[in-house]
């Protein structure tokens, strides 16, 4: 194998990986209501449908991020891999909705598995003058994927049934594991003395968790219920035990010394408030065209295409960009575009919704996030260590899928938190609601509140963004 030959080897067998994670997520995003209609779930078991992979991908990327750095990501990154295919094909013969939970759960182990390694294996393969090119790439890749998605799992739950949505995981992940093991070299890791933190887990989840089941119970069940009060509680008690645990842990998961580098520290919160802001956007207007127009699943997934078409047309654009302007320049007005975008949601839904400025508005949050998060990668990436890489992306990754459960839990309680309890299921129903005019004017107002909440948390992605260092990022290795 040539060596210049090589590093591009191993961003096609990344490539394979990020286009089954991301596929993964938007494909469910849009068949959701055929899921929970199959199963007759209300909107508690709906919820933790998506909420149960997001919850425990997002923790398990941390411990896994630390892993690698031990044991080497070659055999970490396959591993995830086959599992998540063996698992995908199990929840297809799902006897009730419990058990299919269950089984997102095994399957965010593989999903996990998977995210934390291929930024590094990509970041370790190329050198810096060429990273920012492969990096575009790997969030073209993800984009396709985002894009073929909502179209793929409206297509196949509408026509095959909701079985489908899982089962076309495996032959992608057949392919990625063959072509993995004949391409990718052996890497020892380069932490072996260091220890996983998992106390430091524990905590963390605990206290994720907690949050989470409240903003999941809050909207559904009331904000004074004592189930919705002990989430809190636990979130707020688990959060404190976690810095404590990890300001005296030999081996801590987050390395808090990383956080003296300005641009990383920024770079790192401004993925964390984008991730929140924009995450759900794509779930809530799939369901919104499902339930208020009465739309299937393949239409509603074709009515969200904007949104990746528009990371697609950024993501080689600032690919040649990253080397000619700095990461606080490109990153920060991405998020203006997204935010420009967000706006435009807000002002154009209601029940006689336009179409053309829904979709214009996702092609501004696409394009705004193609554009932010290339330089944002490559600023956290190149700021730490080489041997740090592995928990400095495993950080990145889960703030990112913290942000994005966050923001799934968060837009569906604040959708679902005004409206009466006879509505509070049919935002998941999809064309099997039956609503009156007044219902669709509740439903529509749950939604602009949704999107306000998300455009004032891009205002803050915004500061976060521009805060950073203004000079380029001091690159913590040789070259």
């Amino acid at each position: 194998m040539k060596k210049n030959s090589y590093p591009w080897l191993v961003l096609s067998v990344t490539s394979l990986g990020v286009l089954l994670s991301a596929m993964n997520l938007s494909t469910l995003n849009v068949a959701l209501p055929e899921v929970s209609n199959h199963f007759h779930a209300g909107a508690v078991a709906s919820n933790w449908i998506l909420l149960s992979y997001m919850l425990f991908n997002t923790v398990l990327i941390l411990v896994f991020g630390k892993l690698a750095d031990i044991y080497g990501r070659r055999k970490l990154y396959l591993f995830g891999l086959t599992e998540f295919s063996i698992v995908s094909l199990l929840i297809g013969f799902s006897p009730n909705i419990w058990v299919l939970i269950l089984l997102r759960i095994f399957q965010a182990v593989g999903g996990a598995l998977v995210i934390t390694n291929t930024t590094p294996l990509i970041t370790d393969a190329f050198d810096k003058r060429r990273l920012g090119a492969a990096l575009s790439i790997n969030v073209l890749v993800a984009s396709v994927a985002q894009l073929a998605g909502p179209v793929v799992g409206g297509g196949l739950g509408f026509a095959l049934g909701w079985r489908w949505v899982f089962w076309f995981n495996v032959p992608l992940g057949i392919i990625g594991v063959i072509w993995g093991f004949f391409v990718l070299r052996p890497v020892p890791g380069r932490a072996k003395e260091e220890k996983v933190d998992w106390l430091g887990n524990i905590t963390v989840f605990l206290g994720l968790g907690g949050l989470i089941f409240a903003l999941s119970e809050g909207g559904i069940v009331g904000w004074g219920n004592l189930s919705v009060i002990l989430g809190l509680a636990a979130f707020v008690i688990f959060t404190a035990c976690f810095v404590w645990v990890e300001r005296h842990a030999r081996f801590p998961m987050i390395d808090f010394s990383l956080f003296r580098i300005r641009p990383y520290t920024m770079a790192n919160l401004a993925t964390f408030i984008n991730s929140l802001a924009r995450s759900s956007i794509v779930l809530l207007i799939a369901l919104f065209f499902q339930v208020i127009d009465h739309e299937n699943a393949f239409v509603a997934g074709l009515k969200v295409l904007p949104v990746t078409i528009g990371m697609i047309i950024a993501s080689p654009i600032v690919g040649a960009l990253a080397s000619k302007y700095s990461s606080r320049l490109l990153s920060t007005s991405g998020l203006i575009g997204t935010c420009i975008g967000m706006c435009l949601l807000v002002w154009n839904i209601g029940p006689h919704a336009s179409v053309f400025w829904i979709s214009f508005g996702q092609l501004l949050i696409g394009m705004g996030t193609g554009i932010f998060q290339t330089p944002n990668t490559q600023s956290i990436m190149l700021t730490v260590p080489i041997e740090r890489r592995g928990v400095a992306n495993g950080l990145r990754s889960m703030l990112q899928s913290m942000g994005q459960v966050i923001s799934t839990a968060l837009s569906l309680m604040i959708v679902t938190s005004a409206l009466p309890t006879r509505l509070k299921d049919v935002i998941y129903a999809g064309t099997s609601a039956h609503l009156a005019s007044d219902d669709v004017v509740l439903i529509s107002n749950g939604y602009r509140l949704a999107f306000i909440v998300m455009m004032l948390l891009t205002v803050l992605a915004i500061a976060a963004s521009y805060l950073r260092s203004s000079g380029r990022s001091r690159q913590s290795v040789k070259e």
